[in-house]
């Protein structure tokens, strides 16, 4: 099994008790600690106290939608960066919409390869480990202003909280303005994978990025059959 790059706490949210202790086995072998409940409102007091580098979070809990666990993690000023796979066995488009749309970083459909899934969570611990600091420190174009080391943005003076997954995202796309990105490569540079099943990933949180610019959403522009590009001009097709 991969090493990882270094132990992180993981706190498991889900509430079949076969499915939580198997992935409690092989998070550990993988060199983690792992904290696990079957309960959302028993969830949120955890990721609040412990303060996890990861959450795993099943989207059907008995007491609380994990979708409403997700959102109040992002309001929660202590868990609003953590990163969080939804876990859940429903498939249609919307469910992984909403997921997105309340701040979700990642959605895995069961059944799933728990080998696959380990992976992926590694991934998503490289990518918050080394942050975004290699790619800019400070950029500044027309209405927006970033300063990746604080993790902080701002349009028109106006600051802009975005998640880990969105600041990442502006950040690649920011300081590689002018420049076509395709989905394939923002999903091996933002997400850390490369399957073009989960491009529709890409498209959710671009949608969210934009409503959270307001003034600068425009600078985001959508190259049909391609990807995205940053641009000062504004001029480009947002669909």
């Amino acid at each position: 099994m991969m090493r990882p790059i270094r132990m992180a706490k993981i706190l498991v949210i889900e509430d079949e008790s076969d499915l939580q202790e198997v992935l409690r086995y092989n998070l550990q072998a993988a060199g983690h600690a792992v904290t696990t409940t079957g309960l959302g409102e028993k969830g949120l007091a955890l990721a609040r106290s412990i303060v996890p580098d990861l959450i795993l979070l099943d989207l059907m809990l008995p007491d609380v939608a994990g979708t409403e666990v997700c959102r109040q993690l992002r309001q929660d000023a202590r868990t609003r960066e953590l990163p969080i796979v939804m876990l859940t066995a429903k498939i249609e488009e919307i469910d992984r919409v909403v997921g997105f749309e309340v701040g979700a970083d990642d959605y895995v459909t069961k059944p799933f390869s728990v080998r696959e899934l380990v992976l992926r969570v590694q991934a998503i611990l490289k990518r918050a480990a080394g942050g975004s600091r290699s790619e800019l420190v400070r950029l500044e174009l027309g209405k927006l202003r970033v300063d990746a080391e604080a993790h902080r943005v701002w349009v028109e003076e106006a600051e802009v909280e975005l998640t880990a997954l969105e600041f990442k995202l502006l950040v690649v796309l920011a300081g590689r303005a002018e420049r076509v990105q395709s989905r394939e490569s923002l999903l091996t540079e933002v997400w850390g994978v490369s399957r073009d099943s989960v491009t529709r990933t890409i498209d959710t949180h671009v949608k969210r990025l934009r409503e959270k610019l307001g003034g600068a959403a425009d600078y985001i522009e959508t190259v049909r059959g391609v990807g995205y590009r940053f641009s000062l001009s504004g001029q480009g097709d947002r669909a």
